[in-house]
């Protein structure tokens, strides 16, 4: 069981929430966002727009730097030519578990390399593998949620199928871990990047923020029954992903700086909101803070 000890402290992977540790993320450089054939494909990926790099740079810089004033250790995955525009938003390629991060197979194809990249260089961390999602079966780690250490949200949608979620119960119930599926919304439709991380972020132990009407009725009965504390976010922030939002631990939060309704809302909870600008890195891609890091150790 990959738990170690800092200064006396249990570390764990299986968290949304605790202090975040080391991180691993892929700068827009490392996915050829400098590159004109790669940019050439950013509409048929669901951008908004062809990504202007240097800005996208920049911006990816200031949420480097804001992880790393937070004492998180920032690791960047390599460049490769199996990577994709989409590999600038590491959350979703790997689950990071106790026992070692768990491959996925993304419901999008040009991201299928992405799971053997992040396992790849993470051998060189010394984090192993402990499964990998295969077949017909289909997982992104958008639509995962840890609610604890022992209870795994996963939302079902057309980015994470049935069949995925089940292999990812097989892997994880004998370590103890209850797996729950979670209904995901029509919404756009199938070409659309919904994630069940669209619609909720873990803030702490306690609190969550949600896309309250987008959430499935079981869900929001799972959070209530749970005791939580759900804020919504200002609806007209929706677009501009006010509901993804990235726990440092302790409080701390990384959020997108022009969504000042949402993160003063969170402040007024207690919070301590940090932001930086996300208007190329996230939101042209469709992918907030959370989405830009593979978090991989947590306190």
């Amino acid at each position: 069981m990959l738990v170690e000890k800092f200064n006396g402290h249990s570390q764990s992977c299986q968290s949304m929430i605790g202090d975040l540790l080391r991180v691993l993320v892929c700068p827009p450089r490392n996915a050829g966002w400098d590159r004109a054939d790669r940019l050439a494909s950013a509409r048929e990926l669901g951008f908004h727009r062809e990504p202007d790099f240097p800005v996208a740079q920049e911006q990816h810089d200031d949420f480097c730097r804001l992880l790393t004033e937070a004492g998180a250790e920032v690791v960047c995955l390599p460049p490769s030519k199996s990577l994709t525009l989409d590999a600038v938003y590491t959350h979703d390629a790997s689950l990071a578990t106790n026992w070692g991060l768990i491959l996925m197979n993304p419901g999008k194809p040009n991201r299928v390399p992405e799971a053997r990249a992040h396992a790849d260089y993470c051998a060189h961390l010394g984090v192993p593998v402990l499964g990998a999602i295969s077949g017909g079966g289909c997982t992104e780690a958008g639509d995962m949620v840890w609610l604890d250490a022992h209870t795994l949200l996963i939302g079902l949608g057309y980015r994470t199928n049935r069949e995925g979620i089940e292999q990812m119960r097989a892997l994880l119930a004998p370590r103890g871990v209850e797996v729950v599926s979670a209904p995901l919304p029509y919404g756009a439709g199938p070409a659309a990047c919904l994630h069940l991380m669209s619609l909720m972020s873990m803030l702490d132990e306690r609190t969550v923020v949600v896309d309250l009407p987008w959430l499935a009725v079981q869900t929001v009965e799972l959070l209530n029954s749970r005791g939580l504390h759900l804020i919504e976010i200002d609806y007209s922030e929706r677009d501009s992903l006010a509901c993804n939002v990235l726990s440092l631990g302790s409080k701390r939060l990384i959020a997108i700086d022009v969504n000042q309704r949402t993160n003063q809302r969170l402040r007024e909870a207690g919070f301590d909101v940090r932001t930086f600008p996300g208007s190329e890195i996230c939101i042209n891609g469709s992918g907030g803070p959370t989405c830009l890091t593979r978090p991989l150790l947590r306190r």
